[in-house]
């Protein structure tokens, strides 16, 4: 089972922060059959036996990056077949790519957290929610001044909770790597 993680406010190498080879440590460490980083945003994808093991892995791991690095962001996880499935619905097919600087994909803290009610967008329409699933938002993000958007400061002000983002294709190029070496 391939799982993916995403870490919020974790940049490879700062401070509180890991390095990539003692993020993809901590999960070996933890138990993990693999562990590959993808860039430099907190983002890897583990592998283990089961739903059960997995979860066990990640606790273990976010104790260790604890203890190792002081990193206490909190983390989100799916399985890498969910964001296959997720990435397949091609949400953003129809929208204007050329009014659009990013699209992106939030990942909800919680479940218990209740995802804002469509069709939202900010004040001044430099973010724009487009879809929900029951753990992710997925927005658009224009640049309509010096810098674009950030669906991860709207969302989390309007909920109240954490959450972390993501361009949509950081999932594309994680799920056409992780889809492909799993299917082996």
């Amino acid at each position: 089972m391939d799982l993916a993680v995403f870490f919020r406010n974790l940049n490879l190498g700062r401070t509180n922060c890991p390095t990539k080879l003692q993020l993809e440590a901590a999960f070996l460490d933890a138990g993990a059959d693999a562990a590959a980083s993808l860039l430099t945003n907190g983002t890897l994808v583990y592998a283990a036996p089961s739903a059960a093991a997995a979860q066990q892995v990640f606790d273990r791991a976010r104790v260790l990056l604890d203890t190792r690095c002081g990193l206490k962001e909190p983390a989100f996880v799916r399985s890498v077949d969910y964001l296959a499935a997720l990435v397949d619905t091609d949400p953003f097919a129809g929208i204007d790519r050329a009014s659009v600087y990013e699209f992106c994909v939030s990942f909800l803290h919680s479940p218990d957290v209740t995802p804002p009610t469509l069709p939202l967008a900010s004040a001044n329409g430099n973010v724009e929610l487009i879809a929900l699933t029951p753990g992710e938002v997925l927005s658009v993000s224009r640049k309509l001044g010096a810098s674009p958007g950030s669906p991860n400061a709207f969302l989390e002000k309007r909920l109240g909770s954490p959450l972390t983002t993501r361009a949509w294709n950081t999932l594309v190029r994680l799920v056409r790597k992780h889809r492909a070496a799993s299917a082996d």
